[in-house]
């Protein structure tokens, strides 16, 4: 399901578990602005576990096996979490364009950011000099 304008989706994602199994297990899914959410397992269903964009370093390892997308997210700290879904769900495809979106605002609020202390340090006494240049 998506949610209006494309910024939320919900589905289901498959996840490969940490075991030495390494079983495949379906994990129900949210999409945000801010990132992926992921149940917890035997926890209350209000417990979820982010996957925030500030944290995840890219999306990777996007290969097509029969029908499933397998990729990797690759967080910060250097995990890496490895997913697949079938082929027509395209879940790396909207994870990137998520992060990548949210890279950009990033960016653009710490442009603004700058902009607006340089701004403040360039004029430490305007009110001064307007008066000056108002007596002239």
């Amino acid at each position: 399901r998506r949610g209006p304008g494309g910024s939320r989706s919900e589905g289901v994602l498959e996840k490969r578990s940490d075991g030495l199994l390494q079983l495949w297990k379906k994990k129900r899914c949210i999409l945000t602005e801010e990132g992926l959410l992921l149940p917890l397992p035997a926890e209350p269903a209000a417990k979820m576990k982010e996957l925030h964009f500030s944290n995840m370093k890219t999306v990777d390892c996007v290969e097509r096996k029969g029908k499933y997308v397998y990729f990797t997210v690759v967080m910060a700290e250097g995990k890496e979490i490895d997913f697949r879904c079938a082929q027509e769900q395209g879940w790396n495809a909207a994870i990137t364009l998520q992060m990548v979106q949210y890279k950009n605002r990033q960016a653009i609020l710490a442009v603004r950011s700058t902009r607006q202390k340089q701004q403040h340090l360039a004029q430490p006494h305007g009110p001064r000099l307007r008066s000056a240049s108002n007596s002239a």
